[in-house]
């Protein structure tokens, strides 16, 4: 479409010259419909789709999802001498770490029967909660190249870097319940160990929705991926992952704040099945439920209403 010259723009009101756009775009619209028929079922390039389509979307390409997370496990340590071994290694050095530590020297976990197990658990279901956030704060702006050259729900992403965190971690789960068993007092399986596999799906509903919040933030405030790792360092201590709750007794209110953390709950839910050999009570179930699916419908909904905006600079 073609504007007038800038003497005629000058000399037209503001009326006229909105009078004039919406022919020209009547024009337009009326010679594409002649060629290719009825736009009622084309959408805004780059737009919010409601959210049922939005979910719909995400379901679509759930192969892709798939594939692409499964192929990036397999090439992330491709360079290293002992490959995927790191993904075993690494959560099992921190562990190493924290039980020396916290254990022989700082005897964090001298009123802890099992303060092994209780230290592996929490190291190793933690970094599953940690590594959602943290690959939440960075997705939209590492993944800004591709988020402007393709139309697709950019909450995607984040079910990816979800995806991906999962299979990366499988081994390293198997090693955790493998060295509780063989570590004295050895913690045999019961059937409360079944369990296990709702409990995680409790925990990945919520990694879902720290993804999802975290993921707008860091789009938002670019910042924020530098205090992200101050605010995973906070949530590690607050959580009881490596000394037991008892510690903060002389502080009611932190016992108040920890106790209704969701990932102490849920941590604390993989131990009473795992350490305890017992069935965690209603309440547990209840509370972690509650916030794995609220948050989880909070963050998809904030995440969507935020859809147009994380291919523009910040």
């Amino acid at each position: 479409m073609n504007e007038p010259p800038r003497h005629v723009a000058q000399s037209m009101s503001r009326d006229e010259l909105r009078l004039r756009k919406e022919m020209q775009a009547s024009d337009f619209i009326f010679e594409v419909e002649v060629a290719y028929g009825d736009l009622s079922h084309l959408t805004k390039v780059g737009g919010r789709p409601s959210l049922l389509q939005y979910i719909r979307e995400i379901w679509e390409r759930r192969h892709f999802i798939w594939r692409e997370s499964r192929k990036k496990v397999a090439t992330g340590n491709a360079q290293d001498r002992l490959g995927i071994a790191w993904l075993v290694i690494r959560p099992l050095l921190d562990a190493i770490f924290y039980i020396a530590i916290f254990g022989l020297v700082l005897q964090a976990g001298h009123d802890v029967e099992n303060y092994v197990a209780f230290v592996i658990i929490g190291v190793f279901m933690f970094q599953l909660t940690s590594a959602a956030i943290s690959g939440g704060t960075t997705a939209m702006r590492s993944s800004r190249a591709m988020i402007r050259a393709f139309s697709f729900p950019r909450a995607s992403i984040i079910v990816a870097i979800l995806l991906r965190s999962i299979l990366e971690r499988l081994p390293a789960m198997a090693v955790m319940l493998l060295i509780i068993i063989l570590w004295p007092p050895h913690e045999l399986p019961t059937l409360a160990w079944a369990l296990v596999p709702a409990v995680f799906g409790l925990q990945t509903i919520l990694n879902f929705a720290l993804g999802l919040i975290f993921a707008r933030f860091g789009a938002s405030f670019p910042d924020m991926a530098n205090a992200v790792s101050f605010v995973v360092r906070i949530l590690m201590y607050t959580s009881a992952v490596i000394f037991p709750i008892t510690r903060f007794e002389e502080f009611p209110v932190a016992v108040l704040f920890i106790e209704a953390n969701p990932i102490y709950i849920i941590l604390e839910m993989y131990r009473t099945i795992l350490i305890g050999g017992t069935v965690p009570l209603a309440d547990s179930w209840m509370s972690a439920a509650a916030w794995a699916f609220g948050l989880c419908a909070f963050g998809l909904v904030w995440f969507w209403k935020g859809e147009e905006s994380y291919a523009r600079e910040q």
